[in-house]
């Protein structure tokens, strides 16, 4: 009865549409199958990826289907087999994964390879835009995704944090309540079934030739109206990254009509990819290791010494820093030097785009799109540790005001290296102090840099799993893309902490001079009202167009609190903004008055980045930032108790600009 019911409904939702099935076994043609990046056909069988470091395969059926019918948001069923085997290499560790995807693009643009399975990359998963279906194979125990264990499978929806996943395997016995677990890359052939209708998704799998088990793995809703568009391309993607494994297809069939279409596949007499598991006594590897033992002994035990030597003297040296838990791919993952000599044309000159304290930042082009690469001489234990610091917290952001972090690399006895996206339009520096009429930023665009970078910081302060001191804001350290959103970058100085601890006192002061909280300088420790106290900095010098601290002029800081004292503080805007005008007095005093409280020498007294973020966007203050204003004023019940005033009614209070302005200076 309910195969007739399936029947009915099938017949009627595809009335207007065509019926879309092929069957490929063991017949992958060139003519048959859309081939990008390293996907290869191989004596009829689709192989995705080969023994080759951080590659990316993809593979599709070679003409978009439909995927609703016209005029309709509810997505057309279907059902889809598939034979797999997934195929490690002799003395080789296995990774990564692949997965069977609907995606509205078939090419390897937007992708990554290693933990990100030729199906996203590092800025873009997670975008509901991606419009992206799969069902993830996966070998890979990613923290960053949030990975169940190194053998699960997964539903993918726009993102590589899977809506539901399961330990790989089936339900069988008897009554088929008995899980029987399937290693997905013991190179074994599997079936997969995977069944969508009535917004549901049913995920089978069992060992090729064997019966379809009766309950699914995966079992779950999942509505795809808002994800799947009218019509999509439907095939495979799979990836390597320093650990490698071959993802073969050996059979696939598809049907929008036919739920039994997976019965047509051959499934035995399948060529085996399993290891060989001959005596270990037979092998020409032993009879070669055998005869070159005696050789070898000595000189191993020579090596051996020198090694323990060597590893004995370097625990001495105070807070050495090992990369041996880095050298194994993790967030991002690292890529090789000779791509990076490559995509920079061996560091030449003429690719330099920047220059600081942390070495030189070259432009380039790896794998066709253009990358920033950031080159850290390896001359001391320092520059090792913010190299490491830079990997361990940007390299696990994601965020639309946070420079992404491509991949990373260290060249033994030379260069530490960070691969970023390439920021089209440079450092915000730049637009305030060195440009041209032209390129000069107005008041309009400086205010919403301002709250791009706003929006980081909050970020980096509560949006994440820890807190994430920066410690170094400034305006050369944000950077535009080509659309002029402003990103907050160079993490070189960053540190994390969980979000209840407090920062440890430090001995060694880090930061720019100018930008650096007074507290900081006297103890040592940073908190995120040191980085409040920093983008206050930043607030005053992107409204001034002057820098902290300048040969023959007043400290910024001072010079500004002066000139509210005397209520002049709109003659300290930027003389370049003055001349275009479109700007308004009131939201001058108003950011003005931001950047002042956020450095107040009293760092009880600064805002939070939530705050600031409120002033920035114009919404009403809370109570507790009110508390503080009181309190350093020295005054209560200015404003009513139960109706919190606007930011414009506390920037324009006596007593506030009495706050702000005091008798200490910074």
């Amino acid at each position: 009865m309910s195969t007739l019911l399936i029947s009915f409904l099938l017949l009627v939702l595809l009335t207007s549409v065509s019926s879309i099935e092929f069957i490929y076994n063991t017949n992958f043609n060139s003519t048959n199958t859309l081939l990008h990046g390293n996907a290869t056909i191989e004596s009829s069988i689709l192989t995705l990826t080969n023994s080759f470091t951080f590659s990316v395969g993809r593979a599709f059926y070679p003409f978009k289907i439909p995927t609703k019918p016209p005029n309709s948001s509810t997505p057309l069923p279907f059902s889809t087999s598939f034979v797999f085997s997934i195929a490690p290499f002799k003395d080789l560790l296995p990774g990564h994964g692949f997965v069977f995807i609907l995606s509205p693009s078939a090419g390897t643009t937007g992708v990554s390879s290693a933990q990100h399975l030729g199906l996203f990359n590092l800025t873009n998963n997670g975008d509901p835009n991606n419009h992206v279906f799969g069902i993830e194979f996966d070998v890979f125990d990613n923290q960053e995704f949030n990975d169940i264990n190194d053998n699960h499978v997964g539903v993918d929806v726009n993102s590589l944090i899977s809506f539901t996943s399961h330990a790989a395997g089936f339900w069988g016995g008897g009554s088929g309540d008995k899980f029987v677990d399937l290693k997905l890359n013991d190179g074994e052939n599997y079936q997969v079934w995977i069944d969508y209708l009535d917004s549901r998704v049913n995920v089978t799998m069992a060992l090729a030739g064997q019966k379809r088990p009766q309950r699914p793995l995966i079992s779950e809703f999942v509505d795809l109206s808002e994800v799947l568009l009218d019509e999509m391309y439907v095939g495979f993607c799979g990836a390597t990254g320093q650990l490698v494994e071959s993802h073969k297809i050996l059979a696939w069939s598809f049907s929008n009509s036919n739920f039994s279409i997976g019965d047509v596949l051959v499934t035995r007499y399948l060529p085996s990819f399993v290891l060989s598991k001959e005596s270990a006594l037979r092998s020409k590897g032993f009879i070669v290791g055998t005869t070159a033992g005696v050789f070898f002994f000595v000189g191993s035990a020579v090596v051996i010494f020198v090694f323990f030597l060597r590893r004995k003297r370097s625990k001495r040296k105070e807070g050495e820093v090992h990369f041996e838990d880095w050298e194994l791919e993790y967030w991002p993952h690292r890529v090789g030097y000779e791509d990076i000599y490559a995509a920079t044309k061996g560091f030449s000159d003429q690719n330099v785009i920047g220059c600081g304290g942390n070495g030189k930042v070259y432009k380039g082009i790896l794998q066709g799109v253009q990358v920033a690469v950031k080159r850290i001489p390896c001359d001391c234990e320092h520059r090792m540790r913010e190299f490491l610091s830079e990997i361990s917290s940007l390299g696990r952001l994601k965020h639309r005001n946070v420079v992404p972090l491509r991949g990373w690399c260290k060249k033994e006895k030379g260069s530490l290296i960070l691969v970023y996206d390439y920021m089209e339009n440079g450092s915000f520096d730049k637009r305030i102090f060195d440009g041209d009429e032209n390129t000069i930023f107005g008041w309009g665009k400086r205010v919403k840099v301002l709250k791009d970078v706003a929006h980081g910081i909050l970020y980096l302060h509560e949006g994440w799993q820890v807190k994430v001191l920066h410690r170094d804001i400034k305006a050369s350290n944000v950077l535009l893309d080509k659309d002029m959103n402003a990103r907050l970058g160079d993490f070189g100085l960053a540190r994390m902490h969980d979000h209840e601890q407090i920062a440890a006192h430090t001995s060694q002061v880090v930061g720019t001079v100018g930008f650096m909280a007074p507290e900081l300088i006297h103890t040592g420790r940073a908190s995120t009202q040191t980085d409040v106290f920093s983008f206050g900095v930043l607030v005053l010098e992107v409204v001034c167009g002057r820098r902290p601290n300048e040969e023959n002029k007043p400290a910024l800081v001072s010079w500004l609190r002066r000139l509210v004292e005397r209520g002049e503080e709109c003659s300290a805007l930027d003389e370049r903004i003055k001349g275009r005008g479109q700007y308004n007095n009131n939201e001058v005093e108003r950011v003005l008055h931001l950047g002042l409280l956020c450095t107040h020498h009293d760092p009880h007294v600064r805002p939070s980045m939530r705050q600031v973020v409120k002033v920035l966007e114009g919404e009403s203050l809370d109570r507790s930032l009110l508390d503080r204003i009181n309190s350093a004023a020295g005054y209560a019940g200015s404003f009513s108790s139960t109706i919190y005033p606007t930011i414009d009614e506390i920037f324009s209070s006596q007593c506030f600009l009495t706050t702000l302005c005091g008798n200490e200076s910074i």
